[in-house]
């Protein structure tokens, strides 16, 4: 699943494709937000991303249905 983060005062957001479940992913971002420490998750490849917890505006979660290449014919 690929989770994009909004960052306050950023212009773009960040990108992290996991396997965590959203519900997890949330779970882990109300914990910091309680504690007012940083909110971390690491993707597949065991990179981290690390965003103040109250500087993230939103969470966007997207399941990976894989990406389409080439041409086809529809029918």
């Amino acid at each position: 699943m690929e989770v994009k983060i909004g960052v306050q005062n950023a212009s773009r957001e960040l990108s992290v494709e996991t396997d965590a479940a959203p519900e997890e992913v949330l779970g882990e971002l109300n914990a910091a937000i309680e504690k007012e420490t940083v909110f971390s998750l690491s993707d597949a490849k065991g990179r981290t991303v690390a965003v103040p917890a109250d500087k993230v505006a939103y969470l966007y979660f997207t399941s990976d249905t894989g990406r389409k290449v080439g041409f086809g014919i529809g029918g």
